[in-house]
């Protein structure tokens, strides 16, 4: 089955996060494949205690794309290539049952990362594994071919009080 988690509102990777404990928890087999992240989200530090989960970040996402330059921005796509490469091997060789792509509908709209190959994985796995996909404006062909679509509005949020980001909280 496919799921999305997308909107404005805080909570997608939170969610996907939960789901992927949940999912441990029954003893499945995780792929937690985070994009234009690079792996320094508090989350990621506990993922890698819990047996069963397999993670998966872009170290090359250390700043915001329209900070990179060219160079850097193919480094990107290269790695989130490699990661669905990855993720692709995993599903076909039963080596995990729930995959999580947290960001992924970022990085499909902005075009770092394959999206043929994007397609691949999800659209020839989604009946055959649980896959969850993170991010703001899913493509309108991933709301078409989910069967959860769980959107999170900002009613309110505190940067627009003018508080960043905070450690444990927002990432």
């Amino acid at each position: 089955m496919l799921q999305i988690y997308c909107g404005d509102g805080k909570g997608k990777t939170t969610a996907s996060v939960g789901l992927a404990v949940r999912a441990a928890g029954a003893g499945k087999k995780i792929g937690f494949f985070q994009f234009l992240k690079d792996g320094s989200s508090s989350e990621i530090n506990v993922l890698k205690q819990i047996k069963g989960i397999q993670i998966e970040f872009c170290e090359k996402c250390s700043k915001f794309l329209f900070q990179m330059n060219e160079s850097e921005l193919d480094e990107v796509k290269s790695r989130q290539n490699e990661m669905l490469r990855k993720a692709l091997d995993m599903l076909e060789n039963g080596d995990i049952e729930l995959l999580i792509f947290d960001e992924f509908a970022a990085a499909y709209n902005k075009n770092t990362l394959d999206r043929e190959l994007a397609d691949k994985v999800i659209f020839e796995h989604k009946n055959d594994s649980e896959i969850i996909l993170t991010g703001r404006e899913p493509d309108k062909k991933f709301i078409e071919s989910a069967d959860y679509v769980s959107e999170i509005a900002a009613v309110k949020h505190p940067y627009k009080n003018g508080v960043t980001a905070r450690k444990g909280i927002e990432y």
